[in-house]
């Protein structure tokens, strides 16, 4: 049976090292790669493949009527258009996530926040990709310069949509992306407990994807 944890302990994420054998980059592409480690574990060695990802951040922006800002663009992998946060990679080399953060919201919705805070991080897919997104909530926005977009982006549309108008749809089974619904559920939950789970934007994270930490 698998071991069994007291009830009473914290609920918490634990870090394991193991010893790892070989690691090989396997394909690497525009955007992220992919990698075979052989690892040892218990008795066993055991080989895996999974995306060795940069990570990315996202943000959750509210308006004066707790409304956030959704983005509607092309994703190919799953042929659809679907609602999403505005969010980015952390593909350039010693990037503060909050300035890539800042950098996104300004590309993909034309706006700016004086009011910054952690809201959550999250691991998109912990059994085949090293992605760790940290999600913020922004706050006191205003317009910026309209940017010239490209490729998907070129046909980007917007909406202001109530928290929980997101979830409900979330619930509903009608929008599927993955960090849209982690961030419109965590600020319902932390907006009923009067905001206070939010972070510092310098708050610690100590499980920020390796890729995207070591450049």
């Amino acid at each position: 049976m698998p071991e069994s944890v007291q009830p009473d302990a914290e609920l918490v994420d634990e870090p394991f090292a193991v010893t790892v054998v070989e690691s090989h980059e396997k394909f690497h592409g525009h955007v992220w790669d992919v990698r075979r480690d052989r690892f040892e574990y218990g008795a066993s060695e055991i080989s895996r493949e999974y995306v060795d990802h940069t990570g990315a951040v996202a943000i959750l922006a509210l308006d004066t009527n707790e409304r956030a800002m959704l983005i509607r663009q092309y994703r190919h992998p799953i042929g659809l258009r679907d609602w999403e946060i505005p969010a980015g990679l952390l593909d350039i080399p010693g990037e503060d996530p909050l300035v890539a953060a800042r950098r996104e919201l300004a590309e993909e919705a034309d706006l700016s926040a004086s009011e910054w805070s952690v809201l959550a991080d999250f691991f998109t897919s912990p059994g085949g990709s090293t992605e760790a997104i940290r999600v913020y909530l922004a706050r006191g926005l205003s317009a910026t310069t309209t940017f010239e977009r490209t490729e998907e982006e070129a046909e980007l549309e917007t909406r202001w949509v109530s928290i929980d108008d997101i979830v409900d749809a979330v619930l509903d089974r009608r929008v599927g992306n993955s960090i849209l619904g982690f961030a419109a559920l965590a600020a319902q939950a932390s907006r009923s407990r009067g905001w206070s789970t939010l972070g510092d934007t310098n708050a610690a994270w100590p499980h920020r994807s390796r890729r995207g930490a070591e450049d």
